[in-house]
């Protein structure tokens, strides 16, 4: 699914500014200093959590109805609505770590030379899988991932799958 609404409760702190949570989908907490902050805070938290969820492959809950839900003192409730192709674009693209070993040798040849390592590594990765981009893969009936470049070889010359 690609938009999702669910009801958020906001509950005043006693520091001050709102706590967020969400009845449908239990551990997603946040807070605010104020309500617009709140309001933005919600969004992103709903979206993380969503993403996770999704990513797990876990079922997502269908929303309760506002009527339903129980409202704290001095508390409200607001509709959270997201919409996740950008932010399953913003996850995808997110830069991670990956730990490699080099020998020595090569890792003091290559600083001295000031080489961008992650560059590096992510020009050879996609050469070798045969990709320019994120846009060449697709997902299995398995769930692993493929290649749609029908072209893509291995370093030995083999098609890869």
């Amino acid at each position: 699914m690609d938009k999702y609404i669910y009801i958020a409760v906001f509950d005043p702190c006693e520091e001050g500014g709102y706590c967020v949570t969400f009845p449908d989908l239990p551990g997603c907490i946040t807070q605010g200093n104020n309500i617009g902050e709140a309001l933005d805070m919600a969004k992103e938290a709903m979206s993380l959590h969503l993403y996770g969820m999704e990513d797990d492959h876990d079922p997502i809950p269908p929303p309760t109805s506002p009527e339903k839900v129980e409202v704290p003192d001095g508390g409200f409730v607001s509709l959270i609505e997201v919409w996740m192709p950008p932010f399953r674009d913003k996850m995808s693209n997110k830069a991670v770590n990956k730990m490699v070993t080099l020998p020595k040798w090569l890792k003091d040849m290559a600083e001295h030379e000031k080489v961008n390592f992650s560059h590096i590594l992510q020009d050879a990765l996609k050469s070798y899988l045969g990709v320019t981009g994120k846009d060449q893969i697709k997902k299995r009936p398995e769930g692993r991932l493929g290649i749609q470049n029908p072209e893509a070889r291995s370093q030995n010359g083999d098609r890869l799958p």
